[in-house]
């Protein structure tokens, strides 16, 4: 996918994920450690037991997923939190389009107006932050 960000002190790749990806790694977040076969037994009436194993395969390899094998199983669990993820893929996705060279004030007034549209508490909340903000910066100088 086009979506991604490297960190460099632990080598793991972030990206939006897919649809089965994201599924899986929302069970996983609500269970904390799983195998491939537990997995499995969820989600076993749409889903081969071999694609769960590559799906889980591949979100250990982009460094979302840890895993420790016990005999002949792996154990998996979230390199990450869920709000960390999310966190993460946010501010990756809001630096790739201010630093894209697009006009930052139509970036910025396009949020302000989804955010206004969708929830006006969150609308107060944003300018709270931007207040907390601007006295932060204020104290750097």
């Amino acid at each position: 996918m086009w979506l991604k960000w490297q960190n460099r002190a632990s080598k793991s790749s972030l990206e939006q994920l897919g649809k089965l990806e994201s599924e899986l790694m929302e069970r996983i977040w609500v269970r904390g450690e799983i195998t491939v076969r537990d997995l499995h037994l969820e989600v076993a009436s749409r889903l081969a037991y071999t694609t769960v194993m590559t799906t889980l395969d591949r979100l250990y390899k982009k460094g979302l997923l840890q895993r420790r094998k016990l005999g002949k199983a792996f154990y998996y669990v979230p390199a990450m939190t869920r709000e960390d993820y999310h966190r993460s893929l946010t501010s990756h996705l809001l630096g790739m389009v201010l630093d894209d060279g697009a006009d930052k004030n139509i970036v910025l007034s396009s949020f302000v107006n989804a955010v206004s549209e969708t929830d006006r508490k969150l609308l107060g909340e944003l300018d709270q932050l931007l207040k907390a903000k601007r006295r932060a910066l204020r104290r750097r100088e």
